[in-house]
């Protein structure tokens, strides 16, 4: 990656959310998506096994389905991944290289895991052996409640790969995503990503690091999160008016993008769903 990102990148990390120590390392990929995929071809053998929430953000299952990996799910509830059943798939599978996470406003459930679960998952992967990949492009887009800690700041063992992502905070089109992970994971990963890209566009680079360095980035941020708190409050008071009478319910969400319904009993989901995208609703 452009060095003067990849420092800029970690100076920010370690400041604002207490991510990297002496072991661990960065770099920058093409988009987050790439991070999935280096850190699965770095680990991975045909056949091994990756826990992951359910539901998840498709890209990354399919992704980790192409290395020809068996997938384990976990259902998540309103503060995160089942830890009885993570513990239960920890126990009932021997192969399983690392754990797949969204704990920040989660892609497709906008759940938040709450940092008492983030604690046992991490607490699980290091009595296990077993390494967890989180995913938060979301976590800079908290627009009310409390700030949650990354699990990659608690992580004494290395443990955790971090990915973050320019794509919600700056532009998805420039694809500059980055991971923090330990130094002997991320060699790894390097020689992967010299295979199939060799680096990631510096013209995108070089702009990221501008806008960090020489723009308040923080009033960047601040007026995005305004942005998703105006989106997000005229999203749920439609909800409330209109399909909340009719028996359909959901989560409050304090950040990121998604907001997951539940339709009553006897609806036909699949029709509910395109008559929503013939009638121009995006769902």
């Amino acid at each position: 990656g452009y060095t003067p990102l990849r420092e800029r990148v970690s100076a920010y990390m370690k400041k604002k959310h207490n991510i990297g120590r002496d072991f661990d390392n960065l770099i920058i990929t093409s988009g987050a998506q790439q991070v999935m995929d280096l850190a699965t071809k770095a680990l991975c053998n045909f056949g091994d096994v990756v826990i992951s929430e359910t539901p998840s953000f498709i890209g990354s299952l399919n992704c980790f389905r192409s290395y020809g990996v068996t997938l384990r799910g976990v259902p998540v509830e309103d503060d995160g991944m089942n830890m009885e059943v993570l513990e239960q798939k920890l126990r009932d599978n021997k192969n399983v290289r690392f754990i797949y996470t969204i704990p920040n406003f989660q892609n497709p459930s906008g759940v938040t895991m709450s940092l008492e679960k983030r604690k046992q998952l991490y607490a699980l992967a290091k009595q296990y052996g077993v390494l967890i990949l989180e995913d938060n492009p979301y976590g800079d887009l908290r627009f009310s409640g409390e700030h949650v800690p990354p699990v990659k700041s608690l992580d004494e063992d290395g443990l955790v790969v971090y990915c973050g992502s320019f794509s919600k905070v700056v532009s998805p089109g420039m694809r500059v995503g980055y991971a923090i992970a330990p130094q002997k994971l991320l060699q790894k990963m390097v020689v992967c990503k010299q295979g199939e890209d060799v680096h990631t566009n510096i013209w995108s680079q070089m702009i990221c690091q501008e806008l960090m360095t020489k723009y308040d980035f923080d009033a960047h941020l601040d007026r995005l999160r305004a942005i998703y708190r105006e989106k997000s409050a005229f999203t749920m008071k439609l909800l409330d008016e209109h399909l909340v009478p009719h028996g359909v319910t959901y989560l409050p969400i304090e950040g990121g993008l998604f907001l997951w319904c539940t339709l009553p009993d006897g609806v036909d989901m699949p029709a509910f769903c395109k008559e929503a995208v013939l009638r121009k609703v995006c769902v």
